[in-house]
């Protein structure tokens, strides 16, 4: 017996509440990547360390609040707690795989292909490892061709997201990256989620072992969210990413060519470049007196 698959039950509140957060991992990941890039001097492995996980965190979040809204009308659905925390780790982990990778090797096309290839690949990992922790009166069961092309799109979406972290420095163009990451990252979670059937067992409304959603989800969701808005925090009061690369060179701090001077020397005033000194008077000749014979 087929099983009725519903992945909207509550409407649009999951999908949009799941784009936002998948956009804010984006925006907080692609941030920090480029403070690492800005200023080499800085801790460069903190602030990649701190992008992957943003990033990870927000795809994760968005896939299990997605999830919310998902179920099978004829069975109650649970989950495993132990799956659940590993696709989390799995997301965090494969991401700081390919930030690393572009963050110390460029944005060459093969040093992109590969990190785009490794992140897509655990960031579908995430998402079926997240599907297996689901725990339910039936089998799931996928479509192998719809599968494949989920895939894809995580791969693809991967790529852009590594392009836009080394190669976009502004602002306004960094959101509209994580706005399109976002998209990106969402339609790969519903691709997937399109390829699911479910093909009940013989007994159905059953309580089947694992946690229920609000019971696992909502507190697990809890511990990202609050780590991605510290980390939103932390770039929202970061000089160098407030004022962008014009901080480097501070007030006060600039010469005009030719003015640069040495320690301890006293700095000369401008002058105009047409500016002649006035040329000296020439003196007589002052020749002795003669002597009086």
């Amino acid at each position: 017996m087929e099983g009725t698959v519903d992945g909207f039950r509550y409407g649009a509140v999951t999908p949009v509440a799941a784009y936002l957060m998948a956009c804010l991992g984006g925006a907080l990941g692609l941030r920090c990547i480029v403070r690492s890039l800005l200023d080499e001097q800085s801790w460069k492995p903190g602030w990649l360390a701190l992008g992957a996980a943003s990033i990870g965190c927000g795809i994760w979040t968005m896939h299990f609040i997605a999830m919310i809204g998902f179920e099978v009308e004829e069975t109650r659905i649970r989950y495993d707690a132990g799956l659940t925390v590993l696709s989390l780790a799995v997301a965090i982990v494969v991401v700081g795989i390919g930030v690393f990778i572009v963050g110390y090797l460029g944005a060459s096309r093969g040093t992109l292909a590969g990190a785009g290839v490794v992140t897509g690949l655990g960031v579908a990992a995430m998402h079926y490892l997240g599907m297996a922790a689901l725990r339910l009166g039936g089998s799931i069961r996928y479509d192998t061709f719809t599968v494949g092309l989920s895939v894809l799109i995580a791969i693809l979406a991967a790529t852009a997201a590594l392009w836009a972290a080394v190669t976009i420095r502004g602002f306004l163009t960094s959101l509209g990256a994580s706005l399109v990451m976002g998209v990106a990252v969402s339609g790969m979670h519903y691709t997937g989620m399109s390829a699911v059937s479910v093909h009940l067992h013989g007994t159905t409304g059953a309580s089947w072992a694992g946690d229920s959603p609000s019971s696992l989800l909502l507190p697990m969701l809890l511990g990202p969210i609050v780590f991605l808005v510290l980390a939103g925090v932390v770039v929202m009061f970061d000089p160098l990413l407030v004022l962008g690369e014009g901080e480097r060179s501070r007030p006060g701090t600039a010469r005009q060519p030719g003015t640069a001077r040495r320690p301890g020397t006293r700095q000369q005033p401008d002058r105009d470049p047409g500016f002649r000194a006035p040329a000296r008077t020439p003196q007589p000749n002052r020749e002795p007196y003669a002597r009086k014979w």
